[in-house]
């Protein structure tokens, strides 16, 4: 189902939420602990470090952090070309600060996947491929142009030939890895962050339509006594202006207009009153009022009842989130059915269900394991129809309907029909949404007003 007035944020709007002050604080912690390293290296290990050369990497980026600290606020939010010149930079100046000490040979070379994580993160695939790939390469150059690891005897330190390449092996798969991983999985988290948030707002939607049919409703009623009395006594100046013509016309025309309004307020309180003032009606008429805004729009939607309980059609509450789950579902079976729609109404002692099934091709078994995941475009393999293209509901619309549909106990299942078609079965367990029978003393809110 598209979902107008909900939105959801574009995948490559997330190198818009990086703030200025984390990096340059993660920057800062770098510092430390570049100097810290080389430092310690110095004074507990004996490595001749050259100093006037790190200085100058390590004051580098001291001076970055300084410059973003001075001209930007803190709590700026970078754009995606100002994210990848700071993380570039980022892993320059580690590549350069390794190659000063050791290159491949030092242990701390595992710290160039660092810029890379975040990247994968925050910024979209192409630019992360184009981050890992910059790693990649100033990693080969530091295996062959480095400063090697000197100690004040003259000794110079190294690995082997065949762990230093192991060792450049084990980083470029690292970088693929984690810039394919870590990017798939932020980027399925982030779908389903904003899918829910998009039930969410499906959801209040349809409580707010529904506190609404309950204010007309109450003001119809509250209405309904006045507009009574305007009639009444309308009624009784007609008769006592009768040999009056203009009075008497001024008082018809108050008695018409009197029941314009009841006339009115009747037809906008009745869906009301359905809807909200008693919260509960019959099962069948939940499905069908819930299939009403589709049963006009091609294919024939036929309704069976095959009820094995030993009780009449049972009294559920009518939660906003069956009423709009199962809206979603049924219009997803219009959509692709070709002429017709069954929709199996049913219940038992225990339970009560609800089968909708379509005449079209059926779910793709490419796809059908994955229905109710957020931002699933279609159903259909490759021979989908043209008559569907662009057609986008069977991601969040039907992931909203799964959701809502759950949310109030349902277990649902989706399969092919033995005939062909899709088919969505939905349960719920009567204790979870029956309601008391109307008029209930435990139940005052079930008690139908009747408009006046």
């Amino acid at each position: 189902m598209t979902q107008s007035g909900i939105g959801y944020i574009d995948q490559s709007a997330r190198s818009n939420w990086i703030k200025l002050r984390t990096l340059v604080l993660v920057r800062w912690f770098a510092i430390a602990g570049q100097l810290l390293a080389l430092t310690a290296a110095h004074l507990f290990v004996g490595i001749e470090v050259p100093w006037v050369l790190c200085g100058l990497v390590v004051g580098a980026s001291v001076l970055v952090n300084l410059v973003a600290i001075t001209s930007f606020p803190g709590s700026r939010r970078l754009r995606e070309s100002e994210a990848v010149g700071v993380l570039a930079f980022d892993v320059f100046q580690i590549c350069v600060l390794l190659a000063l000490t050791g290159g491949i040979h030092n242990p701390f070379v595992l710290l160039v996947l660092a810029p890379v994580t975040i990247a994968t993160s925050a910024l979209p695939s192409r630019v992360t491929a184009a981050l890992a790939g910059l790693a990649i390469v100033l990693v080969t150059l530091m295996a062959f142009f480095y400063l090697p690891l000197t100690l004040e005897d003259g000794r110079n330190l190294f690995m082997p030939d065949i762990f230093a390449f192991g060792l450049w092996i084990a980083i470029v798969i690292g970088v693929g890895f984690i810039a394919v991983y870590n990017q798939r999985v932020t980027a399925e988290m982030t779908s389903m962050s904003e899918a829910l948030l998009a039930t969410q707002m499906a959801l209040a939607r349809e409580q707010k339509l529904t506190d609404l049919g309950g204010v007309v409703a109450a003001t119809a009623h509250e209405l309904g006594t006045p507009l009574a009395t305007i009639k009444l006594v309308s009624a009784e100046l007609m008769e006592e202006l009768d040999n009056d013509d203009d009075l008497y016309a001024d008082a018809s025309l108050i008695r018409d207009q009197a029941v314009r309004c009841s006339d009115i307020l009747r037809s906008m309180g009745r869906a009301g009153k359905d809807d909200v003032h008693l919260r509960s009606a019959p099962w069948r008429a939940v499905v069908e009022e819930a299939a009403d805004p589709h049963l006009a729009r091609g294919p024939v939607v036929a309704f069976h009842v095959d009820p094995s309980g030993s009780d009449g059609d049972p009294l559920i509450l009518r939660k906003p989130e069956i009423i709009h789950g199962i809206r979603n579902i049924v219009q997803n079976a219009v959509d692709f059915a070709q002429f017709k729609v069954d929709v199996r109404i049913g219940w038992s002692d225990t339970q009560i269900f609800v089968s909708i099934k379509d005449d079209g091709e059926g779910f793709s078994p490419t796809v059908i394991d994955r229905l109710g995941d957020p931002f699933v475009r279609r159903r259909r393999g490759a021979g989908h129809s043209s008559q569907r293209a662009g057609y986008e509901g069977m991601g969040l619309g039907l992931f909203i309907a799964k959701t809502l549909l759950e949310r109030s106990g349902a277990t649902l299942r989706f399969q092919n029909g033995e005939d062909g078609g899709a088919q969505v079965d939905m349960t719920w367990d009567r204790r979870d949404v029956e309601a008391k029978p109307l008029g209930g003393k435990d139940n005052p809110a079930l008690v139908p007003v009747p408009l006046h």
